[in-house]
């Protein structure tokens, strides 16, 4: 732990600094005498310091290996696990004790030799965003970070925006970060997503958003990353070994030979992130690789002639060059491709550029045009780019005991790309997209036409068939997204029958006219059979994905519907109707949908916007998602139904619950029968409302609401077991139907429809209470360092509710049908229900205003 200084310390009671370390190094460093290169780790949402570990042991090991000539100090900050993707309160306090801890480890370096002047940042999901946002702050100097890697960060949006601080810093943050692009140049920032396994965090929302004025930030999927190939979930991303070592590599092929410290060249900078996490050529990094060499040594020089050629090592104790001359195959063929399975980082292939009769003079090193995938290198040249090279020299090094195949061929594009237009979005599997490659060469390009939109998803299926059984070298299958780094690889045994899944992070650019390409590095003597469906359970996976976090909108969507038609039958014939009767008759998509796609299609013509600006209306969410190839008219139909589905068994639940819980309380407590007063307001609930405000005042808000919550529940399970009692004295008594007078029927009746009533307003209160859970569990777990929650999201919005429960739960039915009010109680639910569903799906934390309004109606319609 390292000790801060007693202001910060002060002002940030919750939050720590560590610095990790491990053996012999943890020893030589107990006294903070660091000579290293500094590091800060971040942890996310719930995240601990302790995530470092991996990233610093890693470190280690590798400074090992170069006898600490260079070396790394890890440091790790402890949030204390705080909440902080669901709770934005907390951020901006984390971002001001993250810039005291840069000045603080800075300072450890001062009068030592190569000190530092920046820091690189590691920041994991929330941390990363954490990061980005120490450029807004006033008196934080850019030039104290050079270099940021984020992994599982959401940097376009909030994941679930569930209270207004969230929200307002994310605008801050990329606000700054694009108007301000220019004074970024310097930082060189690396997003890695985990890909469709990341449940938590859709690979779409952490490209970082892009920058025309400097190329210095990488957004990647960690499918395409090289060595990795593969997806991770949200906490493993942290200590998946593949992109740790990536990552550690880039760092020292990052270090500055002559002050020791990372490079301050930004160019570098990029070059090593885009070899370690894009494409990687199977060599060791080199800043500036020489343009041109000597091939030396007394080896075999062999000419061939054949367009296509195969060579098997094994135990070789000569090397040999392979010479393939250019002039006779440039008219033939666009196109040479080479395969080498000896996973060494040595230079293999060159481009002779003079030459005598016998051997390659001077060559250009053409190895780092190679691209490593699993189990192989290879290197794909267009002929016409190399109009001075007279012969593609390939170089077999001697080797003992590593067996390897080398493959080589001309071919013409066109013969080996084939277009595979998807199917539609409605075909639902039924139909499908057929081709048969009859494979006699390495490489082949499928083509995926239409293939645009993050709503298609589809499912491939390779079935290769070989015309020798003999051992052959895998297949590998990639999946390649031009306009985003977010390739996936499948490596299949041949002969063998693959399964791939496709589907988009994000949707196609406008200006971009590029086609996603399913690359198969295939077997010369084997047969590919392509085909291409539409994949039903993927596309609803997909929406979810997308579109998963706004579905509580759509639920209390429904259930605000359903209140309104309840009211209405009060209206009607004086009694409220059942809760999923009513959802069934009253929850339809046509009352909502259809405003909203009008509203988005308007504000397309310049009248309407300019008519929806001057009235100071938000942007409808729809309208940003479209604008985001986000949403598509289907979606909203499907999350409302959805929405309908879980709205309906939470009001069965809820009635069911309240049931159970009355016969238990009767079990236990047998209550009493007696009269109750008329009247809403006492001055006991007076108390009880001004003393539940103060509790929100003075702690925290979602605390109040949790209180006034369980008072409602308690007095319906209290006064629904009274029910019981008084029915099963009535039958004790003997008092049939035609003696009982009729005053006792109506009553029954009331007390039915009030129940109902009641578990409705429960069932949507239900929902206020959830969206501000997550700041009561803040506020829980820092308790010991205040009682006051601040900021606190929900604190004006619990003093009403608090007031207006106090008198719901003490109403009932009969006072409210004979109200003035009643009617326009009734008709607001529809419009509230098109405003939540048009303002609320990107912004949850409005989701409780709406509710809150209709229930201060339905309190009125008490009092009126």
């Amino acid at each position: 732990k390292i000790k801060l200084p007693k202001k910060t310390a002060r002002r940030y009671p919750a939050y720590e600094l560590y610095l990790y370390g491990e053996g012999n190094y943890a020893e030589a460093n107990k006294n903070l005498i660091l000579t290293g290169i500094p590091v800060l780790f971040l942890p996310g949402n719930a995240g601990s310091y302790k995530q470092v570990r991996s990233l610093g042991s890693i470190a280690l090991r590798k400074a090992e290996d170069v006898d600490f000539k260079y070396h790394f100090n890890f440091f790790s900050v402890n949030f204390n696990e705080e909440l902080v993707a669901l709770y934005g309160g907390s951020l901006q306090r984390q971002t001001k004790f993250v810039h005291e801890c840069i000045k603080v480890i800075l300072k450890l370096y001062r009068a030592r030799e190569f000190a530092p002047t920046s820091v690189a940042i590691i920041g994991h999901s929330m941390g990363g965003l954490v990061a980005r946002a120490l450029l807004t702050l006033k008196n934080f100097r850019p030039d104290l970070i050079n270099l940021l890697i984020t992994q599982a960060t959401p940097h376009v949006a909030p994941v679930m925006p569930l209270d207004k601080y969230l929200t307002d810093f994310y605008t801050t943050v990329n606000n700054h970060w694009i108007l301000k692009a220019q004074d970024l140049r310097n930082l060189t920032t690396l997003s890695v997503a985990g890909g469709f396994r990341d449940y938590q965090v859709r690979s779409g929302l952490t490209f970082l958003p892009r920058l025309s004025q400097h190329d210095s930030a990488l957004s990647v999927v960690s499918s395409a990353v090289p060595r990795a190939w593969a997806s991770t979930d949200h906490l493993s991303i942290v200590w998946c070994k593949e992109l740790i070592l990536a990552t550690i590599r880039a760092f020292f092929d990052l270090i500055d030979e002559n002050t020791r410290q990372i490079t301050e060249n930004p160019k570098k900078r990029m070059s090593v992130l885009n070899h370690h996490f894009v494409r990687h050529p199977a060599k060791t990094f080199e800043e500036n690789p020489e343009a041109f060499t000597e091939l030396t040594g007394a080896f075999k020089w062999i000419n061939v002639k054949a367009s296509k050629w195969t060579y098997s090592g094994y135990n070789d104790s000569d090397g040999k060059y392979f010479t393939f001359p250019l002039a006779s195959h440039r008219k033939s063929y666009s196109h040479i491709y080479c395969q080498n399975s000896m996973l060494d980082t040595n230079s293999w292939i060159y481009g002779c550029v003079s030459s005598n009769s016998s051997m390659c003079l001077e060559a250009t090193d053409l190895s780092w045009r190679a691209e490593l995938l699993p189990a192989v290198k290879v290197v794909i040249l267009k002929l016409e780019d190399y109009p001075s090279l007279s012969h593609i020299v390939v170089y077999v090094q001697p080797t003992v005991g590593n067996k390897f195949t080398l493959d080589c061929e001309f071919f013409e594009e066109d013969s080996r790309t084939v277009q595979l237009p998807v199917t539609h979005l409605f075909s639902f599997g039924l139909s499908s997209r057929k081709i048969l490659l009859n494979s006699t060469g390495l490489l082949y390009n499928v083509q995926l036409q239409h293939f645009d939109q993050i709503y298609q998803a589809f499912k491939i299926y390779i079935e290769s068939h070989c015309q020798l059984p003999k051992e052959r070298k895998p297949s590998v299958y990639r999946l390649h997204i031009p306009w985003s780094h977010e390739d996936s690889i499948t490596v299949a045994k041949v002969p063998s029958f693959t399964e791939i899944s496709a589907k988009l992070h994000i949707a196609q650019p406008e200006n971009d006219s590029s086609v996603p390409v399913l690359n198969i590095y295939s077997s010369s003597d084997c047969q590919y059979e392509v085909t291409l469906k539409t994949s039903l359970l993927q596309i609803l996976g997909q929406i979810i994905r997308f579109h998963g976090c706004s579905l509580p909108v759509y639920v209390v969507s429904n259930i605000l519907l359903t209140y309104g038609g309840q009211l209405s039958t009060l209206i009607s014939t004086g009694q409220c109707s059942e809760f999923p009767l009513e959802l069934v008759r009253t929850a339809k998509p046509y009352k909502v949908d259809p405003i909203i796609s009008i509203v988005v299609f308007l504000l397309g013509f310049n009248w309407f916007r300019e008519i929806w600006d001057s009235l100071s209306l938000p942007e409808v969410d729809a309208a940003i998602l479209s604008s985001q190839d986000a949403w598509f008219p289907l979606v909203s139909l499907i999350l409302f139904l959805f929405g309908t589905g879980i709205a309906y068994w939470s009001g069965v639940f809820f009635s069911s619950s309240l049931r159970l819980f009355s016969l238990l309380w009767l079990t236990l407590i047998r209550p009493s029968v007696h009269q109750k007063g008329n009247r809403l307001i006492t001055p006991r609930r007076v108390c009880v409302v001004v003393s539940l405000a103060l509790v929100s005042w003075t702690t925290c808000g979602a605390f109040a609401i949790l209180m006034i919550y369980l008072r409602y529940v308690f007095k319906e399970t209290s006064q629904n077991a009274v029910k019981h009692t008084v029915k099963k004295r009535d039958s004790v008594d003997g008092a049939s139907e035609a003696t009982q007078p009729l005053c006792n029927n109506r009553t029954v009746a009331e007390d039915v429809s009030s129940l109902r009533m009641h578990v409705t307003i429960l069932n949507l209160f239900t929902w206020i209470m959830l969206l501000n859970l997550p700041s009561l569990i803040y506020w829980l777990k820092n308790l010991r360092y205040n009682v006051r929650l601040d900021p606190d999201p929900c604190r004006s919005t619990a003093i009403i509710l608090v007031s207006i429960l106090e008198i719901l739960m003490n109403s009932n039915t009969s006072e409210v049908k004979s109200s003035k009010l009643l009617k326009i109680a009734a008709k607001v639910p529809l419009p509230l229900s098109v405003a939540m569903l048009a303002f609320g799906q990107m912004h949850l934390y409005k989701v409780p205003h709406f509710i809150t309004f209709s229930l201060l109606l339905h309190v009125l319609c008490c009092i009126v």
